[in-house]
């Protein structure tokens, strides 16, 4: 029979007789929150990423919008950012999800945010960036005084504005504003109409016109 050597004694003891200690509660304890907190501890520890962080691509896309001078009723005259989508617009106080809408004054158009148009309590505002490139407009102002909120916009060809929405419950329960930038391409003065090239960030409250570096 396999022996173990006693270090104070000259005999030998049967290796049967010598039993292993029990765990006690407390340590019972601290392996089962150990094993608990692993799955919600890994994350954290094994990298350095933003739990919160949205991984997400420019993608600049083009839109076409009426202006609420002409005759004809639900025309797509507002855009959503949000949704990146044309809004129709029953009548010029209309309430809804959008974020700007067209209109003609003075013989031009004009881009007019919620409050423009008597719709109160929107976050949404323009502000006008000037002759500049699309691309080379990468974070939204952060002076919140330049922002335009109740006032029309003159469009400009070839212009860049940046654009900040409505607000609305986001991820986390965060309440959410989302920012982006536009350019009108073509206007049509007679017939009322504007294309224009625009991109929108998905990031909540983030002025960051770009994505995240790998």
């Amino acid at each position: 029979m396999k022996s173990i050597r006693h270090t104070h004694r000259n005999h030998d003891v049967p290796s049967q007789n010598v039993r292993p200690a029990r765990p006690t509660l407390a340590g019972k304890t601290r392996r089962i929150w150990a094993l608990l907190l692993l799955p919600l501890l890994a994350p954290v520890t094994g990298c350095e990423d933003d739990l919160y962080k949205i991984n997400w691509e420019e993608r600049p896309d083009t839109a076409y919008l009426f202006s609420l001078a002409r005759p004809e009723l639900n025309l797509l005259s507002a855009f959503d950012f949000i949704s990146r989508i044309p809004v129709k617009i029953e009548s010029p106080n209309a309430t809804g999800r959008w974020d700007m809408v067209l209109d003609t004054k003075d013989g031009g158009l004009v881009l007019l945010p919620p409050e423009a148009v008597g719709i109160p309590d929107s976050k949404a505002r323009i502000i006008p960036m000037g002759d500049v490139a699309f691309e080379d407009v990468r974070r939204a102002p952060s002076d919140t005084t330049k922002y335009i909120a109740d006032e029309a916009v003159p469009v400009q060809i070839g212009h860049v504005y940046v654009i900040r929405t409505r607000q609305q419950s986001g991820g986390y329960g965060q309440l959410c504003v989302y920012y982006g930038k536009f350019e009108p391409l073509e206007q049509d003065l007679v017939a009322g109409t504007m294309s224009f090239l625009f991109d929108v960030s998905p990031v909540c409250n983030s002025r960051k016109l770009y994505p995240p570096k790998d």
